[in-house]
């Protein structure tokens, strides 16, 4: 395997963040033309931060915990009420009125975002020193339990004041910037793998690999298993909030069961253990559900309505094309491997270039 020099590295690096720049300044300018692909790449990319910090914990660690949904309903409701616009809370809280200890308090937006992965950083904490005792299904089961106790304390009645309970929130402001979306992700993405590359990341995939022989190295498991939970739900109400913010109104049935499993099914698609892996899976996942919604549209062809052109049928088709994938990838599309331009430069030497490349005369003796 051949490898390429660092100054290249670098350089194909550069170019490629500068044309991803270029090209979300060409769709932020033209956002009336390109507005649903904006849209489809703004929740890519929220969906690649969570998706990344659940990698975090059940990949990278070991530990299979199916609580996301319940961690971004947390980072969502912190972000939503500390930035509607003070002027817009009447509106909002129509039923019962605000608490007296919210109605004017306010936070610019990267101040609630930090917030929100706060709390739900404490939230992890208290929960962790219970659950974390459990082991594989009984860890997911604990986890997704709290998850739905979570979403009911939001819709209760006697936090009207707090959440609004059922009616959710609306009128939460957006992102002032498309580049805002894919800064904060990228920033997010970075943090983890940052910490997945240090001494603890390491403590984290030797837990993984064997919990008895990485407590004879001197690992404390009960601390460094709490400290991955309470990582990886801080970067989850991280991500809670940006959705807040990119959904604009937000209600208990935001966050139900379904959305943990979809963030499971990304990270399964990516590869468990792989970081890149994680964020391919979500752009893909997230495009390819919207690209399959002309099968939801009924299809005439010569008078004739073709069957199977009918609403909701995009998902029998999803689900078909992953579990292709399931079979054919059994570890995700990236498995356990990282993205890497050494990767790419030998995958493109051997399918093009030594596809059509003519033999020396020393290869051709070599194979007569």
């Amino acid at each position: 395997m051949k490898k390429l020099d660092q100054k290249t590295k670098i350089i194909l690096s550069v170019a490629l963040v500068v044309v991803a720049i270029l090209g979300l300044s060409y769709l932020d300018a033209n956002r009336s033309d390109y507005s649903y692909a904006l849209s489809i790449l703004e929740r890519s990319a929220i969906y690649a931060v969570v998706a990344v910090a659940m990698n975090l914990l059940t990949g990278f660690t070991g530990l299979f915990s199916l609580g996301q949904a319940g961690f971004m309903a947390i980072g969502a409701y912190t972000v939503a009420i500390l930035t509607i616009p003070v002027e817009s809370r009447a509106a909002v809280y129509y039923i019962n009125g605000i608490a007296d200890g919210l109605a004017n308090a306010y936070l610019p937006l990267w101040a609630a975002l930090i917030l929100a992965g706060i709390f739900a950083a404490f939230m992890g904490l208290l929960i962790g020193y219970p659950v974390l005792r459990l082991k594989s299904d009984y860890l997911a089961i604990a986890t997704l339990g709290f998850s739905e106790i979570i979403r009911a304390f939001i819709a209760a009645p006697q936090l009207d004041r707090i959440t609004n309970g059922s009616y959710g929130l609306k009128s939460i402001p957006g992102f002032p910037s498309t580049f805002m979306v894919f800064g904060v992700s990228a920033l997010c993405i970075l943090l983890m793998v940052m910490i997945l590359r240090s001494s603890y990341g390491r403590a984290f995939k030797a837990i993984r690999e064997d919990e008895t022989a990485a407590e004879a190295m001197g690992i404390n498991l009960s601390k460094h298993k709490q400290m991955a939970f309470v990582i990886s739900c801080f970067f989850t109400g991280v991500s809670g909030g940006m959705l807040a913010v990119y959904m604009r109104s937000i209600d208990s049935k935001s966050f139900q069961i379904g959305l943990t499993f979809d963030i499971l099914l990304i990270v399964v698609l990516g590869g468990i253990g792989s970081v890149t892996g994680s964020v391919f899976g979500a752009f893909l996942m997230t495009a390819g559900r919207e690209w399959l919604r002309f099968f939801d549209n009924p299809l005439v062809v010569g008078g004739f309505s073709v069957p199977l052109f009918r609403s909701g049928f995009r998902m029998v088709i999803f689900s078909l094309i992953l579990m292709a994938v399931v079979l054919y990838y059994r570890k995700g599309l990236m498995g356990t491997r990282e993205f890497s331009w050494d990767g790419i430069y030998n995958f493109l030497r051997k399918h093009l270039y030594l596809r059509w490349r003519k033999p020396s005369g020393e290869e051709v003796k070599r194979d007569v």
